[in-house]
């Protein structure tokens, strides 16, 4: 295992996004413990965007260049998310287009090693940041 340190995202919550356990230049994991202030009823059933943001977080890990972006993604949510879940979201290249384009899949566990979510990210390293005049 060849553990690269982290280059991008570097002020991410690890609260809301989760944090990384490990980067590898095939692969990157990241993970995020759903906890109340994530959760939308009495069920306990915590809302997609946070079990999103961690896919997309691993993803960006993966790249790790300090200005990549989200261009698109296609995603399905499999299993529901709930309070007290440990969620791991596991990045690897689809496939590399070019030194700007990458296309990342992500398939997201809990705890028991269900899948509950799975998603393709198309993703752009951007020379300058993208808020950079």
């Amino acid at each position: 295992m060849n553990v690269i340190s982290q280059n991008t995202h570097l002020k991410a919550s690890e609260k809301f996004i989760g944090k990384v356990i490990s980067i590898e230049k095939t692969k990157a994991i990241v993970q995020l413990k759903i906890t109340d202030e994530m959760v939308v009823d009495n069920f306990g059933l915590s809302h997609g965007s946070f079990t999103f943001g961690l896919a997309d977080y691993a993803a960006m890990v993966l790249i790790n260049k300090p200005n990549v972006v989200l261009g698109k993604a296609e995603v399905k949510f499999i299993k529901p998310t709930v309070l007290g879940n440990i969620l791991e979201a596991t990045a690897v290249y689809k496939e590399q287009i070019n030194e700007v384009k990458s296309v990342i899949e992500v398939s997201v566990l809990n705890e028991d090693n269900v899948k509950v979510f799975e998603g393709e990210f198309v993703c752009f390293s951007l020379e300058n940041h993208v808020l950079k005049k």
